[in-house]
């Protein structure tokens, strides 16, 4: 079965950790990536992935929006279930990415 993706994009660094947080403790969800991006809004922006069933990324995503709202600023958000088989590739690519950071 595929799993479903979920990003959460934020403004600043402390956001996204409030985020990713949050995103864990609702649910049985998988962190396979961060990336940081310079410039958004005039601000550091920090896009986090997530996997997982897709329920899970759904309720997983619905608690990152809330924390990083409390916290900051969350920018955008979106649950992607069951994603073309080509993404694969990029998700393998997020989760070597955070696998070499642990």
């Amino acid at each position: 079965m595929r799993r479903a993706l979920g990003i959460v994009e934020t403004l600043g660094f402390s956001t996204a950790v409030a985020a990713m947080d949050a995103a864990s403790k609702a649910a049985d969800v998988n962190l396979i990536g961060m990336d940081r991006v310079i410039g958004v809004e005039k601000a550091v922006g920090v896009s986090i992935h997530f996997e997982g069933e897709v329920a899970a990324v759904q309720a997983a995503v619905d608690a990152a929006v809330e924390a990083g709202n409390r916290v900051g600023r969350v920018v955008s958000y979106k649950v992607i279930p069951r994603p073309h088989e080509e993404l694969d590739k990029i998700l393998d690519l997020l989760s070597k990415n955070i696998k070499s950071v642990e």
